[in-house]
């Protein structure tokens, strides 16, 4: 997913509440599912399958063919289709035709029509004599591709072998209506095959559970067997090879990251996959496969089912990897096979799979690594909330939005950890976590290749316990679900992390002993030994560290001295959060190393935060040197980005494949770089400085 920033205008926080879409009104029938993000008409049809036939040309970056719609109506008198679109879709024709009928395909008329600045709405005139409830209709529509939000093309220059070009896809969470017309709202879900045809030399891949490849024509077939929603088809080509890693999974990156990334997860993603069938039942998806893309990929993960997208920047940090992997396969339970029905409830995707991520690693690596990860999560959201207040609208879990607000932008740290926090409850009021586990997998068995709300999940919740219900825990006081779910602020209770206390405490009392006016003595300091702890306890220090910011100018030469050159030495994750502090301390001896990360890093989770802090304090000028002399090798939509930070343009500009660029740095004060885990949808940084923005793992990623 891409950059997601904080836009509270947007939200209607004084609407008169609507009963949750999907729950039964007392004494009515369910409400109808209504999905502002989409213009489409998809509650008139039952879209049973699709078929993309797709070329690419890389010279001049298009992609040309046609959309084939399996579409039953279910509603009679409608004689109108509307699709979600996007401008840089060029529509060429429509046809229709009833599959074993007699005549040839009818031609269409079409009227595309404005809807919000991340999509149009395609409406579709449908003859009368065609459409009858209950019989199939093939919609086909032929169109080309322009530079649109959901594809990024590639020069060469900006991949990590910088010899081939290559392009991929990102559709969470409403980007894929500018890869095809669709309903582009994850309450709609159907399988799907490809036909994708490309020059000599190139790889495609999408997430797919089938796939062959034709040699001798360059035809690469796809088929999805699964129904899935519109933002998870995905596709990447460029010089790619693969290895196996596993009997259902295999890594594919360009041949220069290959051995790397082979190395890094070796045998893990098996293991991992085996213990995450124990807690929720069986891996439905067949293939578990995952490539790595290049730095311009703009979030860190995203959980495209059988074939996980993720930055070969993390690469680096093997903890965080490991975080990323874990989380992108939990998607494939919770998100990927019971999906949120709309973007307004996305922590039913990105929460249930947070916990399903910490329960893994629980049975994985212990109870202590869990918790250690979970503290530095855990204080990422509280930074949030000091910067948002406790009453903004966008810390509820259900956000209710309103028609043109770009889903994406709703996206944060509430929908993974608050919402962790509210399925941690949940497995507290069963007092028995393998309890509660069962109830996930039952949760899946009920509801897998569907899309729910929340309602759906706590009523199947009561059911499931019968004496919860009736103790009437839904209406606890103080920590009602309606509350839990509608209420702004902090989560209303949090897990306990004390069984982490060996790995969190000497981080804590490390910080203490830096948060005096004077440097610690140097003799109590070599009792904490940096070079054996692990990164997120490094991470979880220097984060926290960042929070007592600004420090004395003795204390940062103290630091420094003790530190900065193990840092060096450590993983980019380590290195951003040390080079926050020098920016933000203005700390001018450590200049270099700063300039040195931003000579090396091009992927945005990297360089955002830092430009951000670079312009939030008195070291904008050493940011636009450095924005000058390495922005040929920055993707197109990163340097509008930087531009927009640097230069403050009156007018944000277009990130034509995202959302909205930040706002000014002079809109709120420097936030640290966190988090949450993917989409991804999984982001791997927080926006530092200007905007309380996450960047996407997923999101989360989860998308």
């Amino acid at each position: 997913m891409a950059d997601l920033h904080h836009t509270p205008t947007a939200l209607c926080c004084c609407r008169k509440s609507m009963p949750v879409s999907g729950a039964r009104c007392p004494g009515s029938p369910r409400c109808p599912l209504v999905d502002v993000a989409s213009a489409s008409n998809f509650r008139c049809f039952q879209l049973q399958h699709f078929h993309l036939d797709l070329r690419l040309n890389f010279a001049v970056k298009e992609m040309s063919g046609w959309l084939v719609l399996d579409l039953v109506p279910v509603q009679s008198g409608v004689h109108t289709l509307v699709l979600d679109s996007h401008p840089s879709l060029l529509i060429q024709s429509i046809d229709c035709k009833v599959p074993g009928g007699q005549e040839e395909p009818a031609s269409l008329t079409y009227r595309v029509d404005p809807f919000t600045d991340y999509g149009s709405s395609l409406n579709i005139s449908l003859p009368t004599a065609a459409v009858k409830p209950g019989r199939l209709i093939q919609i086909t529509v032929r169109y080309t591709t322009t530079d649109g939000p959901a594809i990024w093309w590639l020069d060469s220059e900006l991949t990590c072998g910088q010899s081939r070009p290559l392009v991929f896809t990102q559709g969470h969470s409403v980007c894929n209506r500018s890869f095809f017309p669709c309903f582009d709202t994850p309450a709609v879900k159907s399988t799907y095959t490809a036909t994708v045809r490309v020059p000599d030399g190139v790889t495609v891949l999408m997430s797919a559970s089938r796939s062959s490849y034709s040699k001798e024509d360059r035809v690469f077939q796809f088929s999805m067997e699964f129904p899935v929603p519109s933002y998870l088809v995905a596709l990447v080509a460029g010089d790619l090879q693969h290895v196996d890693i596993g009997p259902r999974s295999r890594v594919w990156a360009e041949p220069c990251l290959l051995s790397c990334a082979v190395k890094k997860l070796g045998g893990s993603v098996e293991h991992w996959l085996g213990v995450a069938e124990e807690l929720f039942g069986p891996y439905l998806w067949g293939r578990c496969d995952i490539v790595f893309l290049p730095p311009s990929f703009p979030i860190v993960a995203m959980e495209n089912p059988c074939l996980t997208f993720i930055i070969a920047s993390i690469l680096e940090s093997s903890e965080f990897l490991l975080i990323d992997v874990i989380h992108e396969i939990a998607h494939g339970w919770f998100g990927n096979a019971v999906t949120n029905a709309t973007w307004e409830e996305m922590w039913l995707s990105e929460g249930l799979a947070t916990y399903a991520q910490r329960r893994i690693t629980t049975e994985a690596y212990g109870e202590a690594f869990t918790c250690l990860e979970t503290a530095v999560r855990l204080d990422a959201l509280h930074r949030q909330l000091r910067l948002l207040g406790d009453n903004n609208p966008v810390s509820k879990l259900h956000v209710k939005f309103e028609s043109g607000v770009n889903p994406s932008t709703l996206m944060n740290l509430f929908t993974y950890e608050k919402g962790f926090c509210f399925v941690s409850y949940l497995s507290q009021l069963c007092r028995d976590v393998r309890r509660f586990d069962c109830f996930l997998r039952d949760y899946i068995s009920q509801f897998k290749f569907r899309s729910v709300v929340a309602q759906d999940l706590i009523d199947f919740f009561l059911t499931y316990f019968p004496e919860l219900k009736d103790a009437a825990v839904a209406q606890r006081e103080g920590l009602e679900f309606e509350r839990w779910l509608s209420g702004c602020g902090p989560p209303l209770c949090e897990p306990d992390l004390s069984a982490g206390g060996s790995l969190i405490q000497p981080v804590q009392d490390l910080c203490d002993l830096w948060r005096t006016s004077e440097p610690p003595d140097l003799q109590t300091l070599l009792t904490f030994d940096l070079s054996a702890w692990s990164t997120f306890q490094i991470v979880l220090f220097l984060d926290r560290m960042l929070d007592y910011s600004p420090l004395p100018h003795a204390v940062m030469v103290s630091l420094s001295d003790c530190y900065s050159s193990l840092f060096d030495g450590l993983n980019a994750e380590v290195q951003i959060r040390w080079l926050q502090m020098v920016v933000r301390n203005s700390f001018y001896p450590d200049l270099p190393r700063v300039r040195a990360f931003l000579h090396k890093h091009t992927s945005r989770m990297y360089t955002v935060p830092l430009y951000e802090d670079l312009v939030a304090g008195v070291m904008k000028c050493v940011a636009v040197e450095i924005f000058y002399q390495t922005q040929r090798r920055l993707h197109p939509n990163l340097r509008r980005t930087l531009q927009q930070i640097l230069f403050q343009t009156s007018t944000p500009a277009t990130n034509q494949n995202g959302p909205a660029l930040p706002n000014s740095p002079s809109t709120s004060p420097p936030s640290s770089t966190q988090s949450p885990p993917s989409a991804k949808t999984t982001p791997s940084n927080a926006t530092a400085g200007t905007t309380p923005a996450i960047a996407l793992r997923d999101v989360n990623v989860s998308a």
